[in-house]
């Protein structure tokens, strides 16, 4: 079995302080989640920008990680379509839906997303 991330540069869907608190509640306060409960998902990380890039435009202010257990990424990428279209997948997604409802829509906007297969680490602390 492989090791993978998925990851997913975000933002709320505008500046506004609705979307904010509205990107705040669902995405990081129940998607993320929700979304790490999925078959073969081991975690799912949100961090948010605090300096800029170097020799790039910003792509976006939140980068999502999730680290994933999978054959091959097509095989995780099937995993999390299926699961996240089951209406009973997990407990959590009568709330999702509410929240879904209530914004009109997803709370934010997906700058971009993909898939990175593991090729190394180095750990120099615990």
């Amino acid at each position: 079995m492989a090791r993978f991330i998925l990851i997913g540069l975000v933002e709320p869907a505008s500046d506004s302080p609705e979307d904010q608190q509205a990107f705040d509640d669902h995405y990081l306060g129940q998607h993320i989640y929700d979304t790490a409960l999925c078959p073969n998902f081991l975690s799912g990380t949100v961090y948010k920008l605090r300096g800029g890039h170097v020799g790039i435009d910003i792509p976006s202010e939140y980068i999502a990680i999730y680290e994933v257990d999978a054959e091959s990424y097509e095989e995780a990428e099937r995993v999390l379509n299926e699961w996240q279209r089951d209406p009973n997948a997990w407990e959590g997604r009568a709330e999702h839906n509410r929240a879904m409802a209530e914004t009109e829509g997803t709370p934010l906007k997906v700058k971009g997303s993909g898939w990175y297969e593991f090729e190394c680490a180095y750990h120099t602390r615990g």
